[in-house]
């Protein structure tokens, strides 16, 4: 305490953290990405392993056999929809009961805000249908679900015979301590959303559907099923969920253990596991799948009709069946036995999954990397912004104590102090822009449309363009109204407010979905730390746009479209960023996506706070 106390002590103490400041800040930062790439490598990296011990064997007999009857269900179904041109509502509940199950259908509509031009749609209506099979010896208190979701553009018609097939094969049987649903669902997630909100009585996203008729037990897992082909050489998991959720790792193990015993070859994002991990291929292709993970929970997005059930506390998982030139081929006799394993040790669990992580990131479907070893790596980042933010304190309590001058000239007392009303502008029009690109989008798409040849779409998306390129304008001419009797220290306190502001939102983003805390931080605090009215001005502004929310997301695609082996030209890299741009506004007031609102709302006006740093005169 005496060394906080004494003022001599404590302006050495200010020298000391102001000389050390800036080689700190690189150190950390470098750290925090080096931490972030060797979490790849086998000694951050741990082997998966099965925490619940109802699932911690395959010791069952798989018995399904029913390939050519799933065959031939596949085929009628496709041929019952190229007939109605819709889902064949009448000839699945007719089946359905064939097979002795309990059938029930859903309507809903739901009007989108803008049209949808990736998948054309703006007003959607359609007819879930769905069967249960009822537990012989329980009271109808907890469920599986097997969903099959079925899009305008791709029937999935196989993985309809498949689920029909293992309907009638698990009616069969008489071990059943679960009830067992049988979803398919109309226009991809919207009907999966529709039935699930039906399902637990509430309204999230203003989706319009009747109630259900009939309801089993509370659902304790789901597998939803895409396959594209009679025969597939791989099983591919995905695993991100809306808003970067995921679902319990022992589901996954469940997963990739009878992908194993039954000789079934199964991938992550696409890529095969790594053979050898004692060269060093191996530890690069995990990185591969490591930042292939990493941008897709990031995105916020729902891969897969699992995605939506993780809001409601159900551990699910989507699997895709995968037809490629590889040599080796499996038929939906294989892919059943797996479901059918996977479906039986679920049926041995007493209660929720819950011993195993939920917060992980997967470098290869056999290893993990938990959050207690992760999240060093955004902690190193954020040290960053703390330390600037530490310097700019003292800087401001400390007069005369700069690198220049310290140790020099005998520190004076000061003679002007910070009014915090001089911040109130600044923060009110950032806070503002963001508001206005948060709202506006969406309200004036009709008015843009009127008085512009564009559709509703490109509506939305010019006017977040617009708005976001009007903020660069606007903020900067808002410290014209601040008083300029102390101008060096006017920045400073704008960029400490930047600082603690841009450091919270990160903290809490990352706590919920690492993956998207982590990039914000990794391009937005080097610009962040540096920013300051004075040296290489149009450097800095430079560095600002390329590391804004808007960069970062182009970035990230062409990172993405890179990763999986499919690089994009300019041209395509800018119209996939538009249709990105789009698909966000929509999947937020679709779904609830939280991408959006929090680039909007937050990260935006903060970025703006440090663009009005820049141009502080």
């Amino acid at each position: 305490m005496g060394l906080l106390s004494d003022p001599v002590r404590r302006r050495a103490l200010a020298r000391l953290v102001l000389r050390l400041n800036a080689p700190l800040c690189v150190l950390s930062y470098v750290a925090g990405i080096a931490w972030f790439l060797a979490l790849a490598f086998p000694p951050l990296t741990q082997r998966t392993y099965m925490s619940e011990n109802a699932m911690g064997s395959t010791m069952v007999e798989e018995q399904f056999a029913g390939g050519d009857r799933a065959r031939s269900l596949a085929r009628d179904f496709a041929a019952h929809r190229r007939k109605s041109g819709a889902l064949p509502v009448a000839w699945l509940e007719r089946t359905m009961r064939s097979v002795g199950l309990e059938v029930y259908t859903q309507s809903f509509s739901r009007k989108l805000p803008f049209p949808d031009e990736t998948h054309e749609r703006y007003m959607v209506s359609g007819i879930n249908v769905y069967g249960i099979l009822r537990a012989p010896r329980a009271a109808s208190t907890e469920s599986l679900v097997l969903t099959v979701p079925c899009g305008p553009d791709s029937t999935n018609s196989q993985a309809v015979g498949l689920m029909l097939a293992l309907a009638a094969h698990f009616r069969g049987q008489i071990y059943w301590a679960k009830d067992i649903i049988f979803l398919v669902t109309e226009h991809d997630l919207l009907g999966t959303e529709a039935w699930l909100e039906a399902y637990h009585d509430v309204n999230i996203t203003g989706m319009q559907s009747s109630p259900l008729q009939g309801r089993a037990g509370a659902i304790q897992a789901a597998v939803a099923l895409e396959l594209s082909s009679d025969v597939v050489t791989s099983l591919d998991v995905a695993v991100e969920g809306l808003n970067g959720q995921l679902p319990n790792l022992d589901l996954l193990n469940l997963f990739q253990t009878f992908c194993q015993k039954g000789g079934l070859l199964c991938t992550l994002q696409g890529k095969l596991q790594p053979q050898d991990w004692t060269s060093i291929d191996g530890p690069l292709q995990s990185v591969q799948t490591l930042l292939l993970m990493v941008l897709q929970q990031a995105s916020g997005r729902p891969h897969g009709a699992h995605g939506l059930f993780l809001r409601y506390r159900v551990e699910a998982l989507t699997l895709r069946g995968i037809n490629s030139f590889r040599q080796y081929k499996y038929d939906l006799v294989a892919v059943g036995k797996a479901l059918e394993g996977m479906f039986r040790k679920l049926n041995h669990l007493l209660e929720r999954l819950h011993q195993s992580f939920f917060f992980y990131l997967l470098p290869a479907l056999s290893r993990f990397v938990s959050i207690g070893l992760y999240m060093p790596a955004a902690g190193f980042l954020l040290l960053v912004l703390g330390l600037k933010a530490l310097e700019l304190w003292m800087q401001l309590h400390e007069a005369g104590v700069g690198p220049e001058e310290a140790g020099e000239n005998p520190p004076h007392p000061l003679t002007q102090g910070v009014g915090l009303a001089s911040l109130v502008a600044p923060l009110l029009v950032s806070q503002a822009m963001g508001l206005a690109l948060y709202i506006l989008p969406v309200l004036g798409q009709h008015v843009a449309t009127q008085h512009f040849p564009v559709a509703e779409a490109e509506a939305v998306v010019l006017t977040l363009l617009a708005i976001y390129a009007a903020g660069l304008a606007l903020p900067h001419n808002t410290h014209r109204v601040v008083s300029t009797q102390a101008p060096d220290r006017g920045w400073m306190a704008l960029k400490l407010v930047a600082l603690i502001y841009l450091a919270l939102q990160l903290a809490c983003i990352t706590l919920t979905n690492f993956s998207l805390g982590f990039l914000l931080a990794a391009s937005m605090v080097p610009a962040a730390a540096i920013t300051k009215p004075s040296g290489p001005r149009a450097l800095y502004a430079a560095l600002l746009v390329l590391t804004s929310p808007a960069a970062t997301l182009l970035g990230s695609l062409f990172l993405w479209r890179e990763l999986q082996e499919a690089p994009l030209s300019l041209t395509e890299g800018w119209q996939l960023f538009l249709a990105t741009l789009a698909q966000g506004v929509l999947e937020h007031h679709t779904y609830g996506a939280l991408l959006f609102p929090l680039l909007a709302l937050g990260l935006y006006p903060c970025w703006l706070l440090f663009w009005n740093v820049l141009f502080w005169k």
